[in-house]
């Protein structure tokens, strides 16, 4: 039986009940609010496993929102827009979400979507290593099993894509991936995104890093191709 809590936030209540409805059906536990300030005080109250957030709200906007939301905690948030450029969907990355649909959409697909985003933010115990992985003279560790990484000591608040996307080229050290590469490592196949998404990602987990795209110290950019990890694991 499903346990995990999730935070709709929309102003539209149509919106609202057949998200409910559907979740609901699919034995989560659903909380709702209709704008910007209701849902950060529900955060802070139930501390939601996800947030399904939409953009256009009345009082505060959801890019504040999911900025707040991520000043302090890695909870995985899926926007919900009527904006529909690339640029406006970057932004909303740049503040720190994990994923995206324009509305409108299709409610089994948002489904997938949570259950995708959910997963990640919370792995088998026996897709785990035991043990945490150390790079660059143990400046980076990776703790799968805690769903942890410390830079020089630091606990780095990665959200749980930005995780996945250090695993996977971590795995790999030296190897150049492809975006389009990443975007189906982390993300899936069937994920109809923008390429261009994987440079915010990278960008968002440079800056927690504490890596400088112009002298990098673990992640290069590959130009033409992707990017690439540079430091081989610590033995």
């Amino acid at each position: 039986m499903n346990t995990s809590t999730i935070l709709l936030v929309d102003d539209e209540t149509d919106i609202l009940e057949v998200i409910r409805a559907y979740l609901e059906k699919n034995h989560y536990i659903v909380y709702e609010a209709e704008n910007g300030t209701s849902a950060l005080q529900l955060f802070e109250r139930v501390k939601p496993d996800l947030v399904v957030l939409d953009l256009m709200l009345p009082d505060i906007s959801g890019e504040e929102v999911c900025r707040i939301i991520r000043s302090s905690s890695s909870t995985p948030i899926l926007m919900l827009t009527a904006k529909s450029s690339e640029d406006d969907l970057v932004d909303g990355l740049l503040r720190g979400a994990d994923d995206y649909m324009t509305k409108p959409f299709s409610p089994r697909e948002l489904l997938a979507r949570i259950t995708s985003l959910l997963r990640r933010a919370h792995p088998p115990q026996n897709q785990m290593q035991g043990s945490a992985l150390n790079f660059g003279g143990g400046g980076l560790s990776i703790d799968a099993e805690r769903h942890e990484v410390k830079v020089d000591g630091e606990l780095a608040m990665l959200t749980p894509l930005e995780f996945k996307l250090l695993e996977c080229l971590t795995r790999s050290p030296k190897r150049a991936f492809s975006r389009y590469e990443l975007v189906n490592l982390i993300q899936g196949d069937d994920f109809d995104g923008f390429e261009r998404t994987i440079d915010v990602h990278i960008k968002n987990l440079r800056q927690k890093i504490g890596d400088d795209s112009r002298r990098p110290r673990y992640i290069a950019t590959v130009f033409g191709v992707g990017y690439k990890f540079l430091v081989n694991r610590d033995e």
